[in-house]
């Protein structure tokens, strides 16, 4: 499947958000129990103040980190083979055990063909958020992060999800004596590589939101902190920093955001979060309409694949949340009653965004393919029982006309 791109003109975008959406109902006036969306809506309900909790501070004033300075000789082959192919995927934190977390990292491993020097093979991993659970503490890392993904050849980055930042303690488990998003700050944006863990050394990542600058394309981590929001409502720090990134992002690459809560999902338990669809749209806005090529991100446990039509161009919004937390079929998210049938493309409540693809039965990850006009997704799935491992979907979009 082919999206043709009109190219990055300021031509005038459907329904641009600048500013918060009005919950659907006042959710004050519900006293006994959550309100259910609307069948097909996409977008949760708005919360009047998100759950945040300040990131660590950072001396940096560049958050930006070129590919050649940290993986040289990936960069190279990238350049001279003009192709890139990463994999992602997200919310892998094994804390029900790591079989499923394996056999994932086990078929990413498999497509990575060492001997070729064609940029066909996957240069890097790129985890969407929620790599360990309850919640991100760093003695967590070795069984949940480091132990299942021993054999994967290359290097692995990051942004943190809600559970690497959280430090609320669940009942039953241990009480988190770590301050906000310490495990991650150690083992991703360590100051030097360091030998934690005997196959992997934690990386240098430049901060938890950062802009990862490849040959072929300008990929702009954001962090959603715990409830799905950039800044504190009093603050504009994250938000002023991805609207310049948005504005720099070169127009001979394609453009990547990734967020761990994703701005859209059918899925019946946690739906889209509006506060993440604002912030994008307000750095397109900042941008004179230069928006995304794609937009991955993790949180809902399954595969869901949104078509979204701003101006004359048609963006993937991709959840890849199936990493491995969910470790049997029940625990993966399920969509809302009624849109298991339902036929593709499915058109949601704004009219904008179409639902093109999903899988809530199987786990699975993104391969993801870039070249000098062309952005490629595909999904492949990791059956639970055991099957081989298969392409499920794939969607190309032309990101340079």
């Amino acid at each position: 499947m082919t999206s043709k791109r009109t190219g990055h003109s300021g031509t005038p975008l459907l329904s641009l958000r600048t500013k918060p959406l009005p919950p659907h109902p006042d959710p004050t006036a519900q006293r006994f129990g959550k309100t259910r969306r609307p069948f097909g809506d996409p977008v949760a309900i708005a919360k009047n103040t998100p759950y945040f909790i300040p990131p660590p501070p950072t001396n940096l004033v560049n958050l930006n980190m070129p590919m050649g300075a940290i993986l040289p000789d990936e960069a190279s082959v990238s350049e001279t083979a003009g192709k890139l192919v990463f994999h992602s995927v997200g919310d892998t934190g094994g804390i029900h055990g790591d079989d499923t977390e394996i056999a994932i990292s086990n078929a990413m491993e498999a497509q990575i063909d060492t001997t070729k020097t064609d940029g066909s093979q996957p240069a890097f991993l790129y985890l969407l958020g929620d790599v360990i659970y309850y919640n991100g503490v760093s003695t967590l890392y070795n069984a949940q992060f480091y132990e299942p993904y021993k054999y994967y050849p290359r290097a692995i980055f990051a942004i943190p999800g809600n559970h690497d930042g959280d430090i609320r303690t669940r009942a039953n488990d241990p009480v988190d004596h770590e301050p906000s998003l310490t495990g991650f700050m150690q083992n991703f944006c360590d100051t030097a590589p360091h030998n934690i863990y005997q196959y992997r050394t934690t990386m240098t990542q430049p901060y938890v939101y950062w802009t990862f600058d490849t040959p072929l394309a300008t990929i702009i981590g954001l962090y959603s902190n715990v409830e799905g929001s950039l800044d504190a409502r009093s603050t504009n720090e994250q938000q002023t920093w991805f609207e310049q990134q948005m504005k720099n992002a070169s127009p001979d690459k394609a453009l990547i955001v990734t967020v761990h809560h994703p701005p859209y999902s059918l899925d019946a338990s946690h739906g889209g979060t509006p506060d993440i669809g604002i912030a994008i749209d307000r750095a397109i806005q900042a941008a004179s309409g230069r928006a995304p090529d794609a937009v991955l991100s993790g949180h809902v446990h399954n595969y869901q694949r949104f078509e979204r039509t701003l101006g004359g161009n048609k963006i993937p919004y991709i959840v890849a949340g199936a990493g491995g937390y969910a470790d049997t079929a029940t625990l993966l998210h399920k969509l809302q009653s009624g849109t298991t049938n339902l036929k593709l493309p499915f058109q949601t409540t704004l009219p904008d965004v179409k639902l093109m693809s999903f899988n809530e039965s199987e786990p699975g990850f993104l391969r993801v393919t870039v070249d000098s006009t062309t952005l490629t997704f595909e999904y492949y799935t990791v059956p639970f029982g055991g099957a081989a491992v298969s392409r499920f979907d794939s969607i190309q979009v032309k990101w340079k006309s």
